[in-house]
């Protein structure tokens, strides 16, 4: 079936008989896909007939349909003109895990971060209304983004806004990455629960299937005789009190209930939110019983058994480990995450330490600043976050921690290139962004012991702001099991009498130091120097560079805000009479491809860095 439509208006013009089978072939299709590509599984199963009631209800592209984060969107793609592409899924070259307006005209919004939609759908909602457009806009949000103060700040402005034509839909699956926590999670739960609204809603359904050809008109005022009854039995949600029009709770799955309830909020006069409650991982049995495990699914899954390949010991699991046995001796210690407990490595210090284990939910900012209020109270926080989504933090990073010498070790897990997620989740910035931060002090190993040391040593040492920053996945072979000190300038490859260096941090060390190994067996000496502190620099390093004829600066983030901008400035202050040639990422957001060809892209993997120092070094 999914063969046959192009767009929305193949959507809308099969039966309603026919909508069973297209969501079965839909959740066929994307198990399929994700089992051989890696991808978001269990919240995409969850919003499929949520998905095809909007395109049924609405016309997309007129009307503006906005998926909050963006990873439930793969329905979306499937019943908008791309399914013949859907293969190259999270592939290089191919569709993108998220919503992209360059790929198609029915992505309205470039998503990848949490608790975005309604702010951008309000926006969108009322320059459509200043330009007298008579078009819906749709933000589709789930309860996990609504522990996000972005999307508060939204809703409360939205809800005032009388003249537009704007519509939330609440996905309701009790998840986020992890199981969802805080008031807005109770709140929701009481409203799911209260027993006298379902059983009126029962009763009047049964009611109402005995009369024929009830038609849609009648539908609309039964419905908003079901709202007012339900307004009766238990007041008022917090979004009426915003200044919504509240519909709902209604089944997630129930295409006719989804179909009829959008229907209704059209003809609302003021801002309305729909509160649809699905399952996640609707209609596979393992993502049903364990939707966490199947959130974010790495290539090369079993689709029949749902068994997923073991992963390998990474930089996260290492730093669990190593947070837990320093915890054990360490009654001040505490971790703090946003909703990214088995990410980054935590779910064994959750286990271990629960009254000093603190998820706070997908909300960034309060994560930082929560820290540093346990900071001032005398504990000792660690904050473990994505470098993507820490970059939402910077100002608390500023203002509530490093301005008030408050303690907080921060531990900025994917940094560098993720790979297949694209734009949105590289981990480019966080050198530029923590640098910047006064007092700061930022370390980036290169391996497992080394992370191990950096950790140990920023619980021991005085300071204030303290961040770790490291890949994902594993350590490189050449540099496992190799023991690394904390903080200094480290030889990886030191020959007597080399004229030429890689200076170089982090996950391309091991690269740099492949490249070194290559060049030296075609006669060339070159050693190699890895910083481990980026911030500030080690002691005595401008000495030791000056002895070098040629410097091969290389990193994995940013030029501008980079690291080497000012190890190049330090060397003209000394004039440095040397050759220096620098290598990094280029300014522009980063497409999805694995991370190796990443790495190849810009020319930081071991052939390309010995290629390049090689040919610099011609004429010498």
């Amino acid at each position: 079936m999914l063969e046959s439509i192009h767009g929305p208006e193949d959507v809308k013009a099969l039966s309603a008989d026919q909508l069973p089978a297209l969501c079965e072939e839909i959740r066929r299709v994307m198990i399929q896909t994700v089992a051989q590509n890696g991808g978001h599984l269990a919240s995409n199963l969850g919003t499929v007939e949520l998905t095809v009631a909007l395109h049924r209800v609405f016309d997309s592209p007129r009307d503006h349909l906005i998926f909050d984060v963006g990873h439930q969107c793969y329905t979306h793609k499937l019943l908008t003109g791309r399914y013949d592409r859907f293969a190259t899924l999270r592939q290089e070259g191919g569709l993108s895990g998220f919503t992209r307006p360059d790929e198609s005209d029915h992505d309205v919004f470039v998503s990848g971060h949490s608790s975005t939609s309604v702010s951008a759908a309000l926006g969108l909602s009322v320059a459509g209304a200043l330009e007298n457009n008579s078009h819906y806009t749709v933000a589709v949000i789930g309860d996990g983004a609504l522990t996000g103060g972005l999307a508060y700040e939204a809703l409360n402005n939205a809800g005032r806004m009388k003249n537009t034509r704007l519509i939330v839909v609440l996905n309701d699956n009790k998840m986020s990455i992890s199981r969802n926590v805080g008031a807005m999670a109770r709140h929701l739960a009481v409203i799911r629960s209260r027993p006298g609204y379902f059983k009126a809603k029962t009763a009047f359904s049964a009611f109402l299937t005995k009369i024929p050809l009830i038609g849609k008109p009648l539908n609309r005022g039964l419905f908003a005789l079901k709202t007012r009854i339900k307004n009766l039995l238990y007041n008022s949600t917090m979004f009426e009190d915003m200044g919504f029009a509240y519909l709902g709770p209604i089944d997630g799955h129930d295409l006719t209930a989804l179909q009829n309830c959008m229907e209704m909020a059209k003809h609302m006069n003021r801002p309305a939110l729909i509160h649809a409650c699905t399952c996640k991982g609707k209609g596979y049995a393992f993502a049903e019983k364990t939707p966490k495990q199947y959130h974010g699914v790495a290539p090369g899954m079993d689709p029949d058994t749902g068994t997923c390949r073991p992963s390998a010991a990474g930089f996260s699991q290492t730093f669990g480990q190593t947070l837990c046995r320093l915890a054990a001796d360490n009654p001040r210690l505490c971790a703090v995450t946003a909703a990214m407990c088995d990410g980054t490595g935590l779910s064994t210090f959750a286990k271990a330490f629960p009254e000093r284990f603190f998820d706070v939910g997908i909300a960034e900012e309060h994560a930082v600043t929560f820290a540093a209020g346990l900071a001032k109270g005398g504990m000792l926080p660690v904050v473990a976050v994505y470098s993507a989504f820490l970059q939402r933090g910077y100002d608390q990073l500023i203002h509530d921690v490093a301005a008030q010498g408050l303690k907080v070790i921060v531990c900025v897990d994917r940094a560098g290139f993720v790979g297949e997620d694209g734009e949105m989740h590289q981990g480019l910035l966080d050198v530029a962004y923590s640098r910047s931060i006064p007092g700061a002090t930022v370390y980036s190993p290169c391996n497992f012991m080394q992370l191990q040391h950096d950790l140990e040593r920023a619980v021991e040492e005085d300071g204030s702001l303290i961040l770790i920053r490291y890949p994902r996945g594993g350590e490189p072979a050449t540099l496992a099991g190799v023991d690394l000190p904390a903080g200094n300038a480290t030889a990886l490859c030191h020959t007597p009498g080399a004229s030429a260096a890689f200076v170089c941090y982090g996950r391309v060390s091991a690269a740099c130091l492949a490249a070194a190994r290559t060049m030296q067996s075609n006669g060339a000496a070159v050693d190699v120097i890895a910083l481990n502190r980026i911030k500030p620099l080690p002691e005595h390093l401008l000495d030791l560079l000056a002895g070098y004829r040629h410097l091969f600066l290389v990193e994995e983030a940013y030029a501008t805000g980079g690291l080497f901008q000012e190890i190049l400035a330090s060397l003209c202050i000394i004039c440095y009479n040397g050759r220096v040639h620098t290598r990094n990422v280029a300014e522009e957001f980063v497409p999805q491809a694995t991370v190796d060809r990443c790495l190849e892209q810009f020319g930081l993997d071991a052939d390309h860095l010995a290629q390049w120092a090689s040919d610099c070094l011609k004429g010498d």
